[in-house]
């Protein structure tokens, strides 16, 4: 008979800041090389390669070799679900330089979540296709729960919810608006088109699923959007700031220095 689930063995893999720094730096769905991670994390090679053996070990992780190179990715989206779930209930990391200031601001601007767009760019999103009716169920706010994490209102989010409390649809016009856009949802996939996960700077919704791997597939393959250096961070380009106000009616250049407006 098995005994209730060992929490602490998953913690242990949390509870190192440099296996924390691992694992947010390949949350954009990503493989990198020992070499590039442990860079990220701050550390030496061989540092960092006792700890990416702990995190495949303890099923966090996969590894890909290639030679004398080792490939690292996340072991499947649901890693990616749990990364974001902690580091909503996580505090602020303090910026003890204008270098980690530069790089908050960024990812708190444009990052990725896994494979969809999250941050001010994934909120103002979500925030544009509710507003316009193209997706129906919510209405992208967080609503707080009571002091034993209760949800607000019958039906209402949780903190740190994986997206299951709210049913997101996509309407017809929705996928009108996709298809005139060239987003594809790929056919007769078992991922659900619609998630949406709470953004853990912006404390909103933002556009997860089929649909939101799409649509990121779309920015990047069109060149609106470039990855930077820095993991997970994103920019918008010209063209993609253009495509946001045609498309979606978003003022980036305003959106990407504020708070996103409360749809």
């Amino acid at each position: 008979m098995s005994g209730d689930a060992d929490l602490a063995r998953v913690g242990d893999l949390f509870a190192d800041r440099t296996r924390s720094r691992i694992l947010l730096s390949l949350l954009d769905g990503r493989e990198l090389a020992a070499g590039v991670l442990a860079d990220e994390a701050g550390v030496s090679r061989s540092t960092a390669s006792a700890h990416l053996s702990r995190l495949v070990d303890g099923g966090l992780l996969v590894v890909r070799s290639q030679g004398r190179n080792r490939w690292f990715r996340l072991a499947g989206p649901h890693v990616g679900e749990l990364v974001e779930r902690l580091a909503a209930f996580a505090p602020r990391e303090e910026s003890r330089s204008l270098r980690s200031a530069t790089r908050a601001e960024r990812l708190r601007t444009a990052r990725t979540c896994y494979d969809h767009f999250a941050g001010r760019l994934g909120v103002a999103i979500m925030g544009s296709l509710l507003e316009h009716g193209y997706v129906v169920g919510g209405d992208g706010l967080f609503h707080g729960g009571d002091a034993h994490g209760n949800a607000g209102h019958a039906g209402g989010d949780r903190p740190a919810s994986a997206g299951h409390e709210l049913d997101y649809r996509l309407t017809a016009p929705g996928r009108e608006f996709l298809h005139r856009m060239d987003i594809r949802i790929p056919e007769g996939s078992r991922r659900p088109e619609i998630r949406y996960c709470i953004d853990w700077t912006e404390t909103r919704h933002h556009l997860a699923g089929a649909a939101g791997s799409a649509v990121r597939d779309r920015f990047l393959r069109a060149g609106w959007a470039e990855r930077l250096p820095l993991y997970r961070a994103i920019r918008v380009t010209p063209s993609g700031s253009d495509a946001l106000e045609e498309w979606f009616g978003i003022d980036w250049a305003a959106v990407s220095t504020t708070a996103p407006p409360r749809y």
